[in-house]
Order: structure tokens, then sequence, then C-alpha cells
């Protein structure tokens, strides 16, 4: 478990975010807010599927240009899968402040057992958004498009009732240039669902940042963040992605006025 990056509010662990989640909570560290992106563990009608398969040969198609890293934990059957994230939410659950709000990507086939993850943890459910990726995702004739994937959300207990009134969907493609993960969701999509920690320097846990994309979403805002990851290549592009200026402002303050405008 070793601190790899520690500026300007942003932390990242590379460690096994079991260890490191359930470190942190005994160090009594407390969080505004969890919004990640795990493993999804999907791709394959059975275990002998996922376990077969590396995350390139689930995620990528042969023959495409650029090659990304691959990532850890994406080869539990949905049982296991169940299980896996509840052990690990229960820790995200001590390291809530009450009230916390909690937001998981998730796709169709584990849409059910992520639910039911999320309150197995302690968490209140409370909705589900949709990430529509639009008619660029992938067809297959004589079906209907996956062209979505989704976000579990509920809270540690009762919520506040102040902050910014957020959207449920969010419309955005897979830019190239903006993809720096077999996975990874738009940085537009990630700013608006980080709008959920809403109070100015509200700390956002990430347990499986992979590249970043939460990381930059939460510095953009004037927030801070921790974020996990196992796999040290996604790790130096995280760094290398933090390094960059921020994306539209130079301003903390500017950002915060223009985010949180109206409330």
């Amino acid at each position: 478990m070793t601190l790899e990056y520690n500026q300007d509010g942003i932390q990242i662990y590379q460690a096994d975010s079991l260890q490191q989640l359930g470190a942190l909570a005994d160090q009594g560290l407390q969080v505004d807010a969890v919004i990640t992106d795990p493993p999804y563990s999907s791709g394959g009608q059975y275990r002998g599927d996922r376990a077969g398969q590396s995350a390139r040969e689930k995620y990528q198609n042969s023959g495409t240009a650029v090659e990304y890293s691959e990532f850890a934990g994406d080869n539990r059957d949905q049982r296991a899968y169940g299980f896996w994230c509840s052990l690990w939410l229960s820790d995200c659950f001590r390291l809530c402040k009450p009230g916390s709000p909690v937001v998981l990507f998730t796709d169709w086939r584990q849409l059910a057992t992520t639910t039911d993850a999320l309150q197995a943890g302690g968490f209140v459910f409370r909705g589900i958004g949709a990430w529509d990726k639009t008619e660029g995702s992938r067809p297959v004739k004589g079906r209907f498009r996956n062209q979505c994937e989704f976000v579990v959300w509920g809270s540690k207990g009762p919520m506040e009732t102040d902050g910014p009134c957020l959207p449920g969907v969010w419309r955005s493609p897979i830019k190239k240039s903006d993809k720096f993960h077999l996975t990874g969701k738009p940085t537009d999509v990630m700013l608006e669902i980080c709008r959920i920690a809403w109070r100015p320097g509200s700390l956002i846990l990430d347990p499986f940042c992979g590249s970043g994309t939460t990381l930059v979403a939460a510095r953009e805002l004037g927030l801070r963040a921790i974020g996990i990851e196992s796999v040290a290549e996604n790790i130096e592009i995280c760094k290398q992605r933090l390094s960059q200026r921020p994306l539209s402002f130079n301003n903390p303050a500017a950002v915060l006025q223009a985010a949180f405008a109206g409330l």
C-alpha cells in the first residue's frame, strides 16, 4: 500500500482496494462521497468465459489502433461479484460521513446485483441514472443496442436537502481524445456526477480510480479526492493527466461559481 501521488488535494494509493479501504477506515478517515467505476465482471455467460479472457479480449476489438492497459478483478461470477462488492462497500460505509452519497457504475448484466450489494453494504438505495453512450455504441442486427451503462446510487442514511438539482441521464459519446482506459468514462459525465459532492472542498473517494477521470473531475470542480488503483500503468496515466492544466478554468473559484450557479 503506497501513496503514489499527493498534490493539490488529490491522493492516489497503489493498493488492493479491500486492504486500503480497511486501513483508511481504521485510521478514522471520513469522506463526503464515494464515486467509482468498479470492474463489472460482465461479458460472459459462464464463469469459464470470464476466467479465460483478459480484459483486453473482452472489451477491445482485435486490430484496434490504441491498446489500453489491463485491469484486475474482472473475472468473478455474478454471485462472487455481489459478495465482493458487499465487502468493499461495507468499508466505504465506515469511511462515509452521515448522509454521504455513493455512486456506482454498472452495466445491464450486473444492475440487479449492484443494487443488492449497495444495500448489503449498509447504504440506502436511492435510484438509478443512465449514461447514454449515443448511437456510437456497437450495433447488433435484429436487437436493441446496449447503448446505456448505469449508475446505482444511494446514501449513508438520510441526505441533506440542499444542493443542485442534478440530471439522471447523461448523453455523451466515447471520444478517442478522452479515452485512457479500456472501460473509461467521459470526463464530462464525471464532471456532472461529481457535483453530487457539492460543498466546496468536499472529499471524494474512488476505490477503483483506473485512469483517474474521477480525480480529474474533482480537481476541476475544486474538490478533493482519494483514488485507489492496483495497476501501476494506470497510476502513471493518472499522474500524467493530473499534471496537465485544468480542463476549462485556471481559477478554482471560477469553477465553483460556474458549476454550482443558482444554488
